[in-house]
């Protein structure tokens, strides 16, 4: 049995296990594939606080070794389901079950992807999924921006502060974000959109160079330094939904205070994976030390 059982080992999830081991409390993180999550992709971190520049994958790193500095236990397995037992949680997964008097939910979300041949091969190099993480990198440079709702308007227009040129591509043959960006878009001379237009390759062997487009049927090619993919994400939240609430698009209905609508009793949550409306490291870690404090008080309320 554990103090606190933390599933997800993304920034919010191994921050909560540095709170949840500096208020003594024992704690396990249980993670399926990589530890960090979504940042590890990332080449260059800079804009979190105290770092001038790092790799989403040295900063994963430090916060593991932390982790575990302090005391914390990782098990690498995928959970299938949470049930209520006696005395807490049971947590279970693929390769057994684990038992915890809290629960903290913290498995992030991921971009959702084009879905094209060697698109893992450029993330990073050519394919970002982020334009305030990344866009810095593409200043004065040619991208494309794939998506026609509000969250690719916005990087849209963010781009086009920093950009030579920025190319909207959306598959419908009409913009789906607000008006007020479609007129931002609009009076933004270094800005075109491509209507009913589908991604169907990448150009380029080692070095990212373009896209080839299927426009209404007829094929041609997009050259551009980078693409920024911004066609919605995906939380991994559907082994919970007996134990919290989600919403339409499968996330967890959580405020800042990590506390998810349930009828349960110490079940947190943290990060990407609730509704939010900024999704950031520094959010991420926020959440992760909001939702371990929680935590312990709760399990110092059941003495």
């Amino acid at each position: 049995m554990y103090d606190i059982v933390i599933i997800g080992a993304g920034p919010a999830g191994l921050t909560a296990a540095i709170y949840a081991r500096r208020a003594e409390k024992t704690a396990l993180v249980i993670e399926k594939s990589t530890f960090g999550g979504q940042i590890t992709h990332s080449p260059r971190v800079e804009n979190y606080p105290g770092f001038a520049v790092m790799s989403g994958t040295e900063f994963a790193d430090k916060l593991v070794e932390q982790a575990l500095g302090q005391g914390a236990e990782i098990e690498l397995d995928a959970v299938n389901k949470i049930e209520k037992a006696d005395n807490g949680y049971k947590v279970i997964c693929d390769g057994g079950e684990f038992f915890g008097k809290a629960v903290i939910i913290a498995t992030g979300s991921h971009h959702r992807q084009l879905g094209i041949e060697r698109e893992n091969d450029f993330v990073g190099e050519g394919i970002s999924y982020c334009a305030v993480c990344d866009g810095a990198f593409y200043k004065g440079k040619s991208v494309a921006v794939i998506g026609g709702g509000n969250s690719a308007l916005q990087e849209a227009v963010m781009l086009s502060d920093m950009c030579e040129s920025v190319t909207v591509v959306q598959n419908l043959d009409f913009l789906t974000g607000e008006q007020k960006l479609q007129k931002d878009i609009e009076g933004k001379s270094n800005v075109k959109v491509i209507l009913s237009a589908i991604v169907s390759g990448i150009i380029g062997d080692s070095e990212f160079k373009g896209l080839r487009l299927s426009v209404k049927g007829e094929e041609t090619e997009l050259m551009v330094d980078g693409v920024f993919v911004a066609i919605g994400q995906q939380p991994e939240n559907e082994p919970f939904k007996d134990v919290v609430k989600l919403n339409e698009y499968g996330y967890i209905e959580a405020g800042e205070n990590c506390l998810p609508e349930t009828e349960f009793e110490g079940v947190f949550v943290a990060g990407d994976c609730r509704t939010k409306a900024i999704r950031q490291i520094t959010t991420a870690t926020a959440d992760g030390a909001t939702a371990a404090i929680s935590a312990c008080r709760y399990i110092d309320s059941l003495k």
